[in-house]
């Protein structure tokens, strides 16, 4: 049953921050980008129930993160690096691990208990390779069609970048020992071809990124302090999700 809470809005009950709970809160990679990008909008959701509106499902770029997925998986089981990995000189392969397909699921993923915060954050990965060292690499598949390079200079990829280092902390928390070098493999699809004839064709590019973590505990720590509070973070008028919440809920 929906319970009430601060200001007297209505709250549902599954998963929304309890500050007496004594039972870790599960926090998932995506809601603390969420807290990263708008702490009110963060403590909307997280403690008071009022998410923000869901996304269009990307079901052609889930259709590539599969492929990619079974393509990797191919080489992994014969222990060999894929083409790509040849090709721009990568000195890894797929990494083999007994809980990798668990670390891939969505809602279970890679998980880490922060004893500080009582937050068990969680991600789902895409793909880890091995360094010959015992090293991990994050990788992670992305795919989208554009004219003209492929990087990760645009503004927006600042949140793909903390995806990946949010990824690197948790397997170092782990035990694992972990490469600040991740990669994305990234395939863009070509909008050369005379027609559809029932094929998309894509160009993969494969770009390094070099994480840094450092943000990370303290980003946890500032989270559970907000969600922790009886006041409603300030109004974000840079916030798209703020205004709507303020017409929809009056927030």
């Amino acid at each position: 049953m929906p319970k009430t809470d601060i200001n007297g809005f209505k709250r549902r009950s599954k998963n929304v921050f309890d500050p007496n709970a004594t039972k870790p809160f599960k926090l998932s990679r995506t809601k603390l980008e969420n807290f990263v990008c708008c702490p009110r909008c963060f403590y909307l959701d997280r403690r008071l129930g009022i998410g923000v509106p869901p996304g269009f499902p990307f079901n052609l770029n889930s259709a590539v993160d599969h492929l990619f997925k079974k393509e990797f998986d191919s080489y992994r089981a014969q222990k060999k690096p894929h083409p790509l990995m040849l090709q721009y000189n990568i000195g890894a392969i797929p990494y083999q691990h007994k809980d990798l397909d668990t670390w891939r699921e969505n809602f279970v993923g890679v998980q880490y208990y922060h004893e500080k915060t009582n937050f068990l954050l969680f991600g789902a990965v895409d793909d880890i390779w091995e360094k010959p060292d015992g090293e991990l690499i994050v990788v992670d598949y992305k795919s989208t069609s554009i004219n003209g390079e492929i990087t990760l200079h645009d503004e927006w990829k600042d949140s793909y970048k903390r995806q990946m280092e949010i990824y690197q902390w948790i397997l170092r928390r782990n035990g694992f020992a972990v490469s600040n070098t991740g990669y994305f493999v990234y395939a863009n699809g070509l909008k050369d071809p005379d027609g559809f004839n029932d094929t998309l064709l894509f160009k993969t590019t494969v770009l390094l990124y070099t994480g840094n973590d450092s943000w990370i505990e303290d980003t946890l720590i500032r989270a559970h302090e907000c969600l922790s509070s009886n006041t409603i973070p300030e109004y974000n008028s840079e916030c798209s999700f703020c205004a709507y919440q303020a017409l929809t809920h009056n927030v």
